[in-house]
């Protein structure tokens, strides 16, 4: 881990020099987690700031936190071991971790880089988010192992659905296997039959689902995020929702196909946009988010094929990049799965052999589950 996280304080480090700032703060759970190799310290889970803190100087790596959490990172943290310095301020005084901060540096706080914290006067946080697509060899294993954890506690959910169940309760057995596996649902939507047809987000209400479900999760931990989402149905599948299934993996495959390295991200959803025309659905690409590059985010970015001057428009696809699209078609169509870029392709970490697969275009891709077989 020391090793991981040396060579992400070169990065940080070689980036400070290149733009000539004295230092940055990192205060939000993606980057603090990457940072970190992994260390995620979730309190309020609804709040966007971290109750750790890293600054980041030419020559010194400080770990900031409040007399409250401080026990606990010395004992447990091994921020030592990991390069870091810990400090720690008051719990009851709001503006201490950035004063903390700027005593770290040596400079103000206006002229302090940070990961978008509205106190600092640089905001680095596409610099920094561009720094940490590549994922390390080792940041790859564990994003492999989330992955297969996340797919078994989505599939063992759904696979057990029997009509006639609420969808509160497929809900409560995702979280439920997730947070078995010390795995953090930071998106989950579980809904069925013709609110699944009606909307892209059928938040699970208390209602039963009789005859068609879909369950989508995006999981997190280490700070790593994957997504998938799985379906079932009891009886005929309505020609209507299959025809949009058939689509949307059509989009899929094409925007899997582009997604190698040297390709653009903007080059993806150009072919997507073209992809949901050639299926018969010119526009759809509009009524839904889709997808991107995953990581320490749910999506470390996501913008539209329109979106031409964007920086990330021109962003390449590298190996050691995650990528997970999420194309749909009205009517209940969807695919997604969390991809790994190789050097040879693409390789979905969120597979499993219990699960049936269909083929398109020559690539597995997760089928629904007929729960009467």
């Amino acid at each position: 881990m020391r090793t991981e996280v040396d060579a992400k304080l070169a990065l940080v480090r070689g980036w400070l020099d290149r733009s000539g700032l004295a230092a940055v703060a990192l205060t939000r759970p993606g980057p603090v987690a990457w940072l970190s190799g992994g260390l995620t310290n979730p309190i309020d889970r609804s709040d966007p700031i971290s109750p750790l803190w890293f600054v980041v100087t030419p020559s010194r790596a400080v770990a900031l936190a409040t007399v409250v959490e401080r026990p606990r990172l010395e004992a447990e943290a091994h921020l030592g071991e990991l390069g870091f310095s810990l400090e720690d301020v008051p719990w009851f005084d709001g503006d201490a971790l950035v004063r903390a901060a700027e005593e770290t540096a040596g400079a103000v706080r206006a002229e302090l880089a940070s990961d978008s914290h509205r106190a600092f006067g640089v905001d680095a946080d596409d610099e920094l988010t561009a720094l940490r697509l590549r994922l390390l060899p080792a940041e790859r294993e564990r994003l492999d192992e989330l992955g297969r954890d996340t797919a078994r506690a989505l599939e063992h959910a759904v696979s057990t659905w029997r009509p006639g169940e609420r969808d509160l309760d497929v809900q409560s057995r995702v979280v439920e296997q997730l947070e078995r596996a010390h795995a953090l649902p930071v998106c989950l939507i579980v809904g069925g039959d013709d609110r699944v047809e009606r909307f892209r987000h059928p938040l699970a209400a208390g209602k039963p689902v009789r005859r068609f479900l879909m369950a989508v999760v995006v999981a997190m931990r280490g700070g790593l995020h994957v997504a998938a989402t799985r379906f079932a149905h009891a009886g005929k599948l309505p020609d209507s929702v299959q025809a949009a299934f058939e689509s949307a993996r059509e989009v899929e495959a094409t925007m899997l196909a582009v997604s190698r390295p040297g390709a653009t991200y903007g080059e993806v959803l150009r072919a997507g946009e073209a992809a949901y025309a050639d299926a018969g659905h010119p526009g759809a690409w509009q009524e839904h988010y889709q997808g991107g590059p995953i990581g320490y985010r749910q999506r470390e970015f996501e913008i539209a094929s329109v979106q031409q001057d964007s920086g990330w428009f021109s962003q390449p696809i590298e190996p050691g990049h995650a990528v997970a699209w999420n194309p749909s078609v009205a009517g209940g169509g969807k695919s997604e799965d969390t991809f790994l870029v190789e050097d040879d392709g693409l390789r979905c970490v969120t597979q499993t052999d219990s699960w049936p697969l269909v083929q398109v275009h020559g690539r597995p891709r997760s089928g629904i589950l007929d729960i009467a077989r």
